[in-house]
């Protein structure tokens, strides 16, 4: 139906404290019918690909830094397992962020560092929509007062709730209004 990103912390403390979360995003991506895209990366990502795979979900696609599968793997060290493809895009970080935000119809932000924080500007600055799924720390437990500091505190394009099920239910809601007029598009 739709392609949600799930971004979210590669390492730091909000790993662990959104490990059962991420996997809870992955679950009910895969729940609803959604495909799952991410950065192909460690971590909250990958603990969501992974629930996403074991719960039956129809595509995971990861969009990798590198240029190639031997860079994807040997020089950053990133999961191939857990996605139905890779696309190795040769961008860095900085434009994976760019390309993946922009692939995604919603994103989904679990805990976070410096990367999520890059990917929710991104999507704020497209106009992508948004959720926090909270409870993992991080960069998320910030991004109210980030809102307010940038005098877009009442964005209705972002979302924050602590159960997985809801923000899939919530985005997609969102989703299926601002495309009404598309609906048929989306259910190919």
């Amino acid at each position: 139906m739709y392609q949600i990103c799930i971004s979210g912390a590669a390492k730091g403390s909000s790993v662990e404290e959104g490990r059962v979360l991420a996997r809870k995003a992955g679950i009910a991506l895969a729940k609803a019918g959604h495909s799952l895209l991410s950065g192909a990366t460690i971590g909250l990502p990958n603990y969501a690909a992974e629930a996403y795979k074991q719960a039956g979900g129809l595509m995971s696609v990861g969009l990798s830094p590198a240029s190639s599968k031997i860079e994807h793997v040997m020089k950053y060290r990133l999961p191939t397992k857990s996605y139905d493809t890779i696309l190795y895009t040769g961008l860095h970080y900085i434009g994976r962020d760019t390309l993946l935000i922009n692939s995604s119809d919603a994103v989904m932000s679990i805990g976070g560092r410096l990367g999520t924080l890059h990917e929710f500007t991104i999507a704020m600055e497209t106009d992508t929509p948004i959720g926090f799924l909270q409870g993992a720390g991080g960069i998320s437990d910030e991004i109210t007062a980030i809102l307010s500091a940038a005098d877009r505190g009442h964005d209705k394009g972002v979302i924050f709730t602590e159960n997985a099920d809801e923000l899939v239910a919530k985005l997609t809601k969102m989703l299926d209004e601002e495309r009404i007029k598309y609906k048929d598009l989306y259910n190919d």
